[in-house]
């Protein structure tokens, strides 16, 4: 009877753990994890620059419906990210000091509504410089490590996606232009955020902007070398970008 009974045990532990393998391996390929440079990773790539030309294109002959436009990418991005905070706060994912909006796709975000609701020069140069050179390097090489078609795989490409789109939207609908001096004021606001970033994260023991510590995923960062040649890199590059940014409105700043 004793060996019965071990026997049963053992064959019910083998059962269980072939069960936990087997559903393992169909959620795997039911809801694969995220790839870069996959088919949904470069569908949204796509979307970004089509969603934005549609809507230029869509609107060019009509001012009434560029601003309704404007403030409807303003109001899409607010309630994006409003959600996606009560999102968080729901799952316990903010707890001080991680999880904060501190990142620089964070500043960049909250500039660009302000910008679609205000039609700010200054915010827009912020939001043009980070976001084109910044933003765009997070969809490049996003750091997402659930399944694709999740809803933070949704609202990541919401949220970063979003932003680019509605700076490209407001750049060729000519709602807004830079003026001189904005790609060095953009540079040295980009400093002093990332300073004060710093400052945090020597305090707090965080790493937001990724300035402590290069993203466990794949980015940009891994051809810049170790910490801290990566952020020195990093901050030569962003000019560069910067730099490449402003040449389309070279004429008219000069």
């Amino acid at each position: 009877l004793r060996e019965r009974v071990e026997v049963a045990s053992c064959v019910t532990s083998v059962t269980q753990k072939h069960i936990y393998i087997l559903s393992h391996v169909v959620t795997l390929s039911l809801c694969p994890m995220f790839e870069l440079f996959g088919v949904p990773h470069v569908l949204m790539l796509a979307a970004i620059p089509a969603v934005a030309a549609l809507l230029a294109a869509w609107s060019r002959e009509d001012e009434r419906i560029t601003r309704r436009i404007r403030l409807a990418l303003g109001f899409v991005l607010l309630v994006n990210e409003l959600i996606w905070y009560g999102y968080k706060v729901h799952q316990g994912w903010i707890n001080f000091p991680l999880g904060l909006p501190l990142h620089l796709c964070d500043a960049t975000l909250w500039l660009t509504i302000f910008t679609c609701f205000s039609l700010k020069p200054w915010s827009f140069e912020l939001a043009y410089f980070w976001g084109l050179a910044g933003t765009s390097m997070a969809v490049l090489t996003p750091d997402l490590s659930g399944p694709p078609f999740s809803y933070a795989f949704f609202q990541f490409f919401l949220a970063h996606g979003g932003v680019i789109a509605a700076i490209l939207f407001l750049t060729w609908r000519k709602q807004l232009s830079l003026r001189p001096g904005s790609m060095w004021r953009a540079f040295g606001y980009l400093n002093v955020f990332a300073l004060l970033i710093g400052l945090f994260n020597a305090l707090f023991d965080t790493n937001y902007m990724y300035l402590c510590e290069r993203p466990a995923g794949a980015s940009l960062l891994d051809f810049m070398g170790q910490w801290p040649a990566y952020v020195l890199i990093g901050d030569v590059l962003a000019l560069m970008f910067f730099f490449l940014l402003w040449l389309p409105f070279r004429k008219k700043v000069s």
